[in-house]
């Protein structure tokens, strides 16, 4: 065997060793475990409670807003309406609250006070007529039938004296208590009524709950909408987190309050997130089980991450995590 056939089957032996290292290096080089999840924040959507049609929309999807400012105005005519019904039940209700506090009337009074007065002259006249007659019957001169008659009259006109009386004080003191405390409360209850309808009104003019970003704006101005229907949906920038669905093998390396490296390609920088929440319930299998092999299901939990620091992220960015590279709680040992 000549040099050229030896160097050329010692050059093939090394490339053959160098390919079997390397592709072993390949085969059993451990893949990173990527973790991917995805930004969210609260969404406030601003409705009303009552329906109407949009009169004014004051802001477009993207715009800026303050808690407290106006984003858009109903009209309501229907409610303008009852608001005038119920005005005019507090007022007939305050005119008989007025009359049941200020009692009858002079006249009314006056007129009382003369029946009560001819009641009184009647009384007095029938008690003249009953000493006359049972002075007589005392005499002999009249038979005990008059006598009767004198002493019926006379308890009849006192009767109806007493009754002119009670008039004549009723009429002087008003209204019972009663009565003023029922027209009180009319009153009082027509004065809820407009209360209910001024609110249902003022709540025509709808006002940002939270200060944040117009993400969408569902209807414009002459559109009709419902009770509490979402109009306008305003994101929360100030409460970020990252949502991830991590499966059950994995929980047991995190738990609250876990830190963790993760890669934003949006922001092409790395953000660090701290895990404050771990659902207590799974949510759907990722991976189905086969028999024989003797699997099973593995689930999925979701869990939330908020940024350490304030960071420019928005809803619906990607967050890459390597899993190899968090940090991980201590292992405890398995009770057998």
């Amino acid at each position: 065997m000549n040099r050229k056939s030896t160097f050329a089957i010692i050059l093939a032996a090394v490339v053959i060793v160098v390919s079997v290292v390397l592709i072993s290096r390949y085969i059993t080089r451990q893949t990173p475990l990527l973790v991917q999840g995805t930004v969210e924040c609260t969404t406030y959507r601003a409705s009303s409670k009552i329906p109407g049609r949009i009169a004014t929309m004051l802001v477009a999807q993207g715009d800026r807003v303050e808690q407290g400012q106006l984003l858009y105005t109903l009209t309501t005519p229907e409610l303008n309406a009852k608001l005038q019904q119920a005005e005019a039940v507090k007022s007939a209700a305050s005119a008989l609250d007025a009359a049941a506090l200020a009692g009858a009337r002079t006249q009314q009074i006056q007129a009382a006070k003369n029946i009560w007065q001819k009641a009184q002259a009647g009384s007095e006249l029938a008690r003249k007529t009953y000493d006359r007659v049972k002075s007589l019957y005392e005499q002999g001169v009249v038979p005990a039938q008059k006598l009767d008659e004198a002493s019926a009259n006379y308890q009849a006109m006192q009767a109806t004296e007493q009754a002119a009386r009670a008039e004549y004080q009723l009429a002087q003191s008003g209204a019972r208590k009663e009565d003023k405390e029922a027209a009180a409360a009319r009153v009082r209850q027509a004065q809820g009524a407009i209360a209910e309808v001024e609110s249902y009104i003022g709540d025509a003019r709808v006002y940002a709950p939270v200060t944040g970003e117009v993400s969408s704006v569902i209807a414009e101005a002459g559109e009709l909408v419902g009770e509490g229907y979402p109009v306008v949906a305003i994101l929360d920038l100030s409460d970020k987190w990252v949502l991830f669905n991590i499966k059950e093998t994995l929980l047991p390396d995190i738990r609250v309050g876990t830190r963790m490296w993760s890669y934003v390609p949006a922001l092409a920088r790395d953000v660090e997130l701290v895990v404050t929440y771990i659902s207590a319930q799974a949510d759907f299998a990722t991976w189905s089980a086969t028999r024989t092999q003797g699997g099973f299901d593995i689930r999925t939990f979701a869990v939330k991450a908020k940024p350490v620091e304030e960071q420019e992220l928005r809803p619906g960015m990607s967050v890459l995590v390597d899993w190899d590279k968090i940090d991980r709680p201590p292992k405890m040992e398995r009770h057998r």
